[in-house]
């Protein structure tokens, strides 16, 4: 059972890493200043960042270890999620970017606001 969960887990963070590295890709096609980078050819980690201008960063870092979307302003960390809510967040900025031809900083900027502090 642990192996087969662990073999999982491992295609798991695979295809994450395969989505971040096309992300950083449409990004980078769209003006933005985007890069995913991977140790070595297995995909078992990588390091996702986008730049949405006025010292505004966003990482995302997957692998065996975790996951974690951390948003930067003028080299501090506003937030930073884990896990599920990690990965929520990052959909949150893909449906930016698929919904909308050409979104502006501002729109991006707005699409990194957890859900939970909108209310």
């Amino acid at each position: 059972m642990f192996l087969r969960l662990a073999q999982q887990h491992r295609a798991f963070v695979r295809d994450l890493v395969m989505d971040l590295q096309a992300l950083a890709t449409v990004l980078e096609n769209r003006g933005y200043l985007a890069s995913c980078y991977t140790c070595g050819e297995e995909m078992n980690s990588a390091s996702f960042m986008v730049s949405l201008g006025e010292s505004h960063l966003i990482r995302f870092l997957v692998s065996d270890y975790g996951i974690t979307w951390t948003e930067m302003r003028d080299d501090r960390e506003l937030m930073k999620l884990e896990g599920a809510e990690a990965i929520s967040q990052l959909q949150e900025l893909a449906n930016l970017i698929k919904y909308h031809t050409t979104p502006n900083p501002e729109q991006l900027a707005a699409a990194t606001i957890p859900t939970a502090a909108r209310r």
